[in-house]
């Protein structure tokens, strides 16, 4: 890099506001940073931190209103955004920045072929007529590893997997060899092998054109695997700034030190679950769960296991992780044992008892003692229903669990519990963060005085820190309460500490059930080592 050639992005003391009920509320302050050519510049932050709008002004695709940029300036290559005309700031869209998502299939039109999209690139810049686009196209695609590119230009967004729908959106803004590429959290909502394989295309692609990069992630992991510099933003500020090294390893804001603190360590000790080795609670024996699709009128159905022969134990106090890709069966596993999906075949025994035999009476005891959180908290919740009235559901259901009477002060005992204020029974779950109503999930599903809690990805939709809490809170609860868990998730790390043992399923099968140390030190199975080798590495030991 010439010491005489300018940033290919800077930014100058921004400053955005959005108007929310007629009132500016600011989520950018003040911000300034640069890149250079073929860097890699990282933008941490959790959510609300102003990562995203601060990418989204280099573009200027910033709804106005309710956005208003108050102050700032924006150099691409030297040259102030501001000061161009409007159809040539348009036309730098594309031709010299880019930008990619981390939700493909919102950004990608239901209704036209990929190769149509991708080719309206070409079009729009009037680089080329219809005959080279297409043939542009295909190079693009292949480029970008979606195999058959030549039959495949033909298909729709929905015929594509998440991971092949975001090199289908990389393949777009490569199109015109753009001088700096913006992605937003491109990787958060794929599973961790398709993640690795869409971070390795993005490196190869940045030295094959020397573009910059700008990556937007609230993953630590990821930013520790791919960062130059790295820049830490809280509430609409950047908070620290460095090269990446000494960020990860030398953290200088506190902030910064809470965000690295909440990184899965590699070498912690795993934390021990109470009274891990006594009685069995859970035995399920060969579950089998096929679903029959129907092809239509001429074509034949077809069958497909989602879990196919799935044995483990469950002793009282341990917790068992259960991890895979999508499409794996976990899920189906967890919906299963709460009979919200029947099986095919199988059984589940919960202290000798057959679930998946018991009548209505039976399986309303059971559901006393064997609750469940979901991934998302705020679906699993009606909006109109106070904190008090959603932690209290429980006992309107099993009315012998506590008398009315004592309902509010057992409420309040259990948001204290779970690490939230008692005097906020009286709110609604839209005035909570995520990681709040993930507490108020876990309090929910405490006041049935459960003794096994299946949580499905009950923490992969909030930000590092806040996993972190809830993580600790739920491994607090298992030690004080004698609780189980069977733990879902498809990433390995969130596990590592926390649970007793670790079953890994591959096409609805088990592939490998190991204790956690050893899972991680001597893995067995190809697969398992696999998903070990796509966890984001960081450059330096964190």
């Amino acid at each position: 890099m010439s010491p005489i050639e300018p940033p290919v992005l800077e930014i100058r003391d921004l400053t955005v506001d959005f108007l929310s009920d007629g009132q500016p509320v600011r989520a950018v302050d003040g911000i300034g940073f640069r890149v250079h050519r073929g860097e890699t510049l990282c933008i941490l932050g959790e959510s609300g931190s102003g990562k995203s709008v601060s990418a989204s002004t280099v573009l200027d695709i910033l709804d106005r209103p309710p956005a208003d940029i108050v102050s700032g300036t924006v150099l691409l290559g030297g040259r102030d955004l501001a000061s161009l005309p409007d159809a040539e700031r348009r036309a730098l869209n594309g031709a010299r920045v880019a930008m990619i998502f981390q939700d493909p299939l919102v950004h990608l039109n239901p209704v036209y072929t990929i190769g149509w999209q991708i080719a309206e690139v070409f079009r729009a810049h009037d680089i080329c007529g219809d005959r080279e686009a297409r043939t542009r196209t295909i190079e693009l695609l292949h480029r970008v590893g979606i195999p058959e590119p030549e039959t495949r230009v033909d298909r729709y967004p929905h015929e594509f997997s998440g991971g092949q729908r975001q090199r289908i959106m990389i393949a777009m803004a490569i199109a015109l060899e753009p001088m700096l590429l913006i992605a937003d959290e491109p990787t958060t909502a794929l599973d961790v092998s398709v993640q690795a394989q869409i971070l390795d295309l993005l490196r190869d692609l940045q030295r094959e054109f020397g573009m910059a990069l700008v990556l937007i992630t609230h993953d630590l992991e990821v930013a520790s695997a791919m960062a130059d510099r790295v820049i830490v933003m809280r509430r609409g500020r950047i908070v620290e700034e460095g090269a990446a090294r000494e960020v990860f390893t030398d953290p200088k804001d506190a902030y910064t030190k809470q965000l690295m603190n909440a990184l899965p360590a590699s070498g912690a000790p795993r934390r021990a679950g109470v009274d891990a080795g006594r009685e069995t609670l859970l035995e399920v024996r060969d579950l089998t769960k096929t679903y029959h699709l129907s092809r239509g009128f001429l074509k034949a159905a077809s069958a497909t296991k989602a879990v196919d022969g799935v044995s483990f134990t469950l002793r009282r106090g341990e917790t068992l992780g259960i991890v895979g890709e999508s499409g794996s069966g976990k899920s189906s596993i967890a919906r299963m044992l709460l009979r919200l999906n029947e099986p095919s075949s199988g059984e589940a025994l919960f202290r000798g008892e057959d679930i998946f035999a018991m009548d209505e009476p039976a399986l309303l005891k059971l559901r006393r003692k064997v609750q469940m959180v979901f991934q998302d908290p705020y679906g699993s919740m009606n909006p109109r229903m106070s904190v008090h009235a959603i932690v209290s559901e429980p006992w309107r259901i099993h009315r012998d669990i506590l008398p009315k009477a004592a309902w509010n002060e057992r409420v309040r005992e259990l948001l204290d519990l779970v690490g939230l204020k008692p005097e906020w029974a009286e709110r609604y779950p839209h005035q909570f963060s995520g990681g709040q109503r993930q507490r108020i999930a876990i309090a929910r599903a405490l006041a049935s005085d459960p003794e096994l809690i299946v949580c499905d990805e009950a923490v992969s939709a909030l930000d590092v820190s806040v996993q972190a809490q809830v993580i600790d809170l739920l491994a607090d609860l298992r030690d004080r309460l004698g609780l189980s868990y069977v733990f879902i998730t498809h990433d390995l790390p969130v596990v590592r500490n926390f649970a007793d043992r670790i079953l890994v399923m591959q096409n609805g099968k088990v592939v490998e059930d190991n204790d956690t140390a050893e899972l991680f030190a001597a893995p067995k199975a190809a697969y398992t080592r696999a998903l070990l080798a796509a966890t984001p590495h960081p450059k330096w030991s964190v």
